[in-house]
């Protein structure tokens, strides 16, 4: 009876536009994947919202299980300046194109209720809609001015961290320079590799094909 009503907890839960609650790390919950992101400084583990944000998470998820996200970095860490505690982190395949997948059709938080609160993973992309491909972040502290709103599309949030904020908030700290535009001084000097990302819920579903990235790369070691 106790678990019957825990899932029912999650269920309602999960039902709450915007609403963030901590999936068990080591315990799959409906509707949701988890990925387990092994960085040089510590594991992050973040969770799809496969129903409400199905297209964009699709898009992760794919990046994922054809290995397109192993050996990339997290390359921008974007402190507040009015409190450099919160802010963002992004990551990704940067400007690999060899790494990336077809555009990614936009989903915006006034479609799906999944708003930029603490914790959130959202997919980054160029200043126009429909172009987020395999670079994404996440969001220390919340940050409304990325939720759609009007004729603002904003940005497409598909989950959020389940553990490791901690390692997180060490990437936000870490020295930054360099960049242009609105990532100004915001370019992580020593960027941060992500070793590798892996499901941990559910089974791969890769694409077929050649994976450019890796032509040569048994020849280099």
């Amino acid at each position: 009876m106790r678990a019957a009503a825990l899932r029912f907890a999650f269920f309602i839960l999960s039902l709450l536009p915007g609403s963030v609650f901590a999936l068990p790390a080591n315990r799959p919950t409906s509707g949701y994947t988890r990925v387990a992101i092994e960085t040089s400084l510590g594991t992050i583990i973040v969770a799809t919202d496969d129903r409400r944000a199905p297209r964009t998470s699709a898009n992760f998820l794919t990046y994922v299980d054809d290995g397109r996200f192993d050996g990339v970095t997290f390359y921008r860490a974007a402190r507040r300046k009015s409190d450099p505690k919160f802010g963002l982190i992004q990551g990704g395949i940067d400007t690999d194109a060899r790494r990336s997948l077809p555009p990614v059709r936009h989903e915006p938080t006034s479609q799906t209720g999944i708003k930029h609160l603490d914790a959130t993973l959202s997919m980054a992309r160029p200043n126009r809609p429909n172009s987020a491909m395999g670079n994404f972040f996440i969001t220390i502290g919340p940050t409304p001015n990325m939720d759609a709103r009007g004729d603002y599309i904003g940005y497409a949030a598909f989950g959020h961290v389940v553990a490791g904020m901690d390692v997180v908030k060490r990437i936000l700290a870490v020295s930054t320079c360099c960049g242009s535009g609105p990532m100004r001084g915001q370019m992580i000097i020593k960027p941060i590799t992500i070793i590798r990302m892996r499901r941990l819920d559910g089974s791969p579903k890769p694409t077929r094909g050649v994976k450019p990235w890796l032509i040569g790369l048994n020849r280099k070691r």
